[in-house]
């Protein structure tokens, strides 16, 4: 068993000791101590340092083979549910896909609803939502329910009540911008991003007042500077200055405005440090060859100030991204050995098929290695200069030529999708549930029109080389970076994983099984078919004594949307519906809430 001398900073200390700690940045008291916790879950990803790791251990991998269902909730909504509960006190809360229901759910009571919520929605929203009509799930402070919804509206409502006490509109679904992520809250704030990336939106990061819902700051993801919020000399990438205006210098003309760059992926925030992190996606449009240059600040890891929005540093994982390898998969704040010496990093696993760790005080670039053996679009990355080395064959801007490039691997939806993995300062590893796929891309022009598809190009997915599974779930060192283990799964895994002080990791699959398996291993201890494909995210909690897992199933999202939307030609959802066509022999639409427990 490889063990770690010290996990993040938000997993291994206790919440009182980093409010009694000299002089420490907070972020909101009320989290910091609910989050050391383990009976609760109290945010999305579990801590704010995004590690999906409980230390709750009755349910361990002595036993775990012995869970058996507790309760069922059914939503009531069809297509991806890839949320996941919050428990706060005696309380679950669950949300949907669109239209974005809210329920409160009694856990003395196996679920009885104490209050639901279900917003009003222009039904036009649901065309301009790229990859299903999902929604990453609900926050909590202040005694409140933060929801961010497919219409770009955030709403707050009372978490006893379910009343509505604020909204705020973050973007126009007539132009594209709609809202799936999740939101977190830090200090007095709410932060929530943006989707729309293929609608050409420009991608921003927006803080809200918890109070009042009065925008604080905005920080796009591209354009001028006073856009960005960037200090020419004193935000850096690579420890060098960024220098003026480098969020449209490498854009051809005004391209930037409509370039992308969207944030609908998942944040962390070190309170030490005062650093939220998170990640942007492509450019727009698909096409490489309507955009020539680095396109910054899109592909970009980002470090801002969540007071004023201004940027510490940033690294871009891909310039001008030709395969629609978005960078918004989440950011894993760890303190680990990278090469013998212990760093606070970052981690994060790339749509690109890379897995890096970087020094998440400075940007500084420590490790970036593949975490699926079929990635063959660049050879490596060079560590000085952080590029990735492109292998020409595999560029889809082949000389200004709409050229169909084939056998891309990784397919568009990446190694991983925004299916978050989960890190056990136990192991010292991270549990990644990764797609195993590649993809033929033919670009093809387009022209923009406010809420209109702005992609640009033609995709078909296929198994990688080398077998029929379409997914595997891994053991990562991210000191090394290296894959320590992998189980291989018929379909991609869809959703986030949950890593135990019982040395066990739960993750589930698209045909609908929640498994276990051991963390050391990965041997499968347990597994139960819920209703429908689970692209939610596990999480734990104990109520009156007993441990309990949850999950949401309910196929969907990019790898589903053949299911959920209806789709039956090879090429329609971006190309994911050829590669998944099989998934209908093994599940249907749903939307259903299984909490599992140990027998008494």
């Amino acid at each position: 068993m490889r063990h770690v001398r010290t996990a993040s900073l938000l997993v291994a200390v206790p919440a009182a000791v980093l409010l009694a700690a000299p002089n420490p940045v907070q972020a909101n008291e009320e989290l910091l101590v609910m989050q050391g916790n383990p009976a609760e879950w109290v945010m999305p990803t579990g801590d704010y340092a995004n590690t999906r790791y409980s230390a709750l251990s009755q349910i361990n991998k002595g036993n775990v083979g012995k869970l058996q269902t507790a309760w069922t909730f059914s939503t009531g909504v069809l297509r991806g549910h890839e949320g996941g509960p919050l428990v706060i006190g005696d309380t679950m809360y669950i949300n949907t896909p669109f239209p974005n229901i809210v329920f409160a759910l009694d856990l003395n009571d196996d679920g009885r609803i104490i209050w639901k919520y279900e917003p009003k929605q222009d039904p036009d929203t649901i065309p301009v939502m790229c990859c299903d009509t999902v929604n990453r799930g609900v926050a909590y402070a202040d005694g409140k329910i933060f929801q961010y919804q497919a219409d770009a509206t955030l709403v707050a409502l009372d978490a006893k009540t379910g009343k509505k006490v604020w909204s705020a509109r973050n973007g126009d679904p007539k132009k594209g911008a709609t809202g799936t992520s999740a939101p977190m809250i830090v200090k007095d704030k709410v932060i929530v991003g943006i989707s729309g990336g293929e609608f050409g939106v420009q991608g921003h990061i927006t803080a809200y007042d918890i109070k009042t819902g009065k925008r604080v700051w905005r920080g796009y993801s591209v354009g001028p500077d006073s856009d960005t919020l960037m200090d020419p000399q004193k935000t850096t990438h690579l420890g060098k200055p960024v220098g003026k205006n480098s969020g449209t210098n490498t854009w051809k003309g005004d391209l930037w405005k409509i370039g992308g760059g969207t944030t609908w992926g998942w944040y962390s925030y070190d309170p030490d440090l005062d650093l939220i992190y998170y990640g942007s996606g492509n450019p727009s449009t698909w096409n490489p060859t309507q955009r020539p240059g680095d396109n910054r600040w899109s592909m970009t890891i980002w470090a801002r100030n969540p007071d004023t929005g201004m940027v510490k540093w940033v690294y871009q994982m891909t310039p001008h991204d030709e395969w629609d390898f978005d960078g918004v998969n989440e950011m894993i704040l760890a303190d680990i050995p990278v090469k013998g010496k212990m760093r606070k990093v970052l981690v994060h696993f790339d749509r690109n098929g890379f897995g890096y760790t970087l020094d998440r005080a400075t940007g500084e670039l420590l490790v970036a290695e593949k975490y699926d053996p079929s990635v063959n679009w660049a050879t490596h990355v060079d560590m000085k200069t952080g590029r990735p080395q492109v292998v020409s064959k595999y560029s889809t801007d082949q000389n200004g030529a709409d050229v169909n490039t084939k056998g891309v691997c990784p397919a568009a939806l990446g190694s991983k999708d925004q299916q978050p993995a989960a890190f056990s300062p136990r192991t010292g590893l991270f549990y990644v549930p990764t797609n195993h796929l590649c993809m033929d891309y033919e670009p093809f022009k387009v022209a923009y029109t406010a809420g209109q598809p702005y992609v640009g190009a033609t995709l078909s997915m296929f198994p990688a080389p080398g077998g029929t599974h379409l997914g595997n779930f891994i053991a990562w060192d991210a000191g090394e970076g290296k894959i320590v283990w992998s189980n291989p799964e018929p379909f991609s895994v869809w959703s986030g994983a949950l890593a135990t002080a019982g040395d066990v990791v739960f993750y589930g699959t698209l045909e609908g099984y929640l498994k276990a398996v051991d963390a050391n291993t990965g041997q499968e201890l347990y597994r139960f078919k819920t209703p429908s494909g689970i692209i939610g995210n596990v999480n734990t909690y104990m109520h009156k004594g007993k441990q309990y897992i949850a999950v949401l199933s309910g196929i969907g999202g990019w790898a589903g949307i053949g299911l959920a939307a209806g789709l039956t030609e090879p090429t329609a959802g971006l190309g994911a519906v050829g590669a998944y066509q099989a998934l209908s022999n093994y599940t249907q639409l749903g939307g259903v809430l299984t909490v599992f427990t140990l027998p008494d």
